[in-house]
């Protein structure tokens, strides 16, 4: 019997087409999968910032930390407030003790200044009824200047210049202002102008400028055309940073620094606090000076409180009293 013939197993074209697309959508996936396994992105901040930074401290450490605030209180930014009102910042010495009767002939003695004056004669009528030595600070560009200067003049007070000069707080130190971003020979001239608008003057004082007056070279700048004309300076400490004073003894010009703002708080009973703290500091001292304002509260708590001061043994006396010299200080 002839051996069977083994039927051969054909596959269908039908499968055959099915089993190749099978195959190609592997290997498609598979291409895919290993396309995105080696384009995957890299943490930048981890691997690209350590490829490229040197070693060394972080951006962080290397920032440079904010300036430490002034020695004493805390200083904190004033806001806002008209010129011809306040100081941008008070400087107040705590002393004891609290006022009081004060033992015969001790001696004590108190300087008034009056600042930005210049827009009234009747200001001057009224600290005239004072009855005590009252230094008059005059502005030197406001309305009633050139009347004011020549009322005080005649009358024989004390006059100085109120110069106006730039301030950290951004209020407007008004009309001839000096400023920081003048040049020295700017901030020469616009002093010369001042002080020939306040004809007698026999010293400077600062009106604002808690930032001029802390900026050395500024100060010598003006200082030098102080020393020019003869005159001492008051350094109204409306900043607790002001280089005026320490640069003007150094310079050899006569000079005095402000130990209370009477009328910062313009109420009877804030300017009667720092009248009585006036007091206190002059008998710590010996001597001190207070600025004030032609304000109608300041005025009013003057009249009453000068005459009791006076009849307590403070002696009143012009600011020229109580100037320091080069050799009064001490290393």
């Amino acid at each position: 019997m002839p051996p069977r013939r083994r039927r051969s197993r054909r596959k269908s074209p039908s499968r055959s087409f099915g089993l190749w697309v099978v195959l190609l959508a592997l290997g498609a996936l598979l291409f895919a999968g290993g396309y995105l396994l080696g384009h995957r992105p890299r943490p930048q901040a981890a691997d690209d910032a350590a490829a490229k930074e040197p070693a060394g401290p972080s951006p962080a450490s290397r920032q440079v930390p904010p300036k430490p605030p002034a020695a004493g209180r805390t200083r904190q930014e004033p806001p806002p407030v008209p010129s011809e009102r306040y100081p941008e910042d008070e400087v107040i010495e705590r002393v004891e003790p609290p006022p009081g009767p004060m033992p015969p002939g001790s001696g004590v003695r108190l300087a008034l200044v009056i600042d930005d004056l210049g827009r009234s004669l009747e200001d001057i009528d009224d600290l005239e009824a004072l009855n005590v030595p009252v230094t008059y600070a005059v502005l030197p560009f406001e309305s009633k200047t050139r009347e004011v200067v020549t009322r005080i003049r005649q009358r024989g007070h004390e006059l100085i210049c109120h110069l106006p000069m730039e301030p950290q707080s951004g209020a407007n130190p008004g009309p001839g202002a000096l400023l920081e971003s003048m040049t020295r020979a700017e901030l020469w001239q616009a002093t010369e102008t001042a002080l020939a608008a306040v004809p007698g003057a026999i010293g400077v004082n600062n009106h604002m400028g808690s930032s001029l007056t802390a900026d050395a070279a500024s100060m010598r700048t003006v200082l030098g055309v102080v020393a020019e004309h003869d005159l001492f300076f008051l350094d109204s400490r409306t900043s607790a940073e002001s280089v005026g004073y320490r640069q003007a003894v150094s310079l050899g010009i006569p000079a005095a620094e402000r130990q209370v703002f009477l009328d910062s708080d313009p109420t009877v009973a804030g300017i009667r606090e720092q009248f009585h703290r006036w007091l206190a500091v002059a008998r710590q001292r010996g001597a001190a000076i207070a600025i004030g304002h032609p304000h109608p509260t300041t005025l009013e708590v003057l009249a009453e409180e000068v005459p009791r001061a006076r009849e307590a043994g403070y002696e009143f006396v012009p600011l020229s009293y109580l100037l320091d010299y080069a050799g009064d200080l001490q290393p």
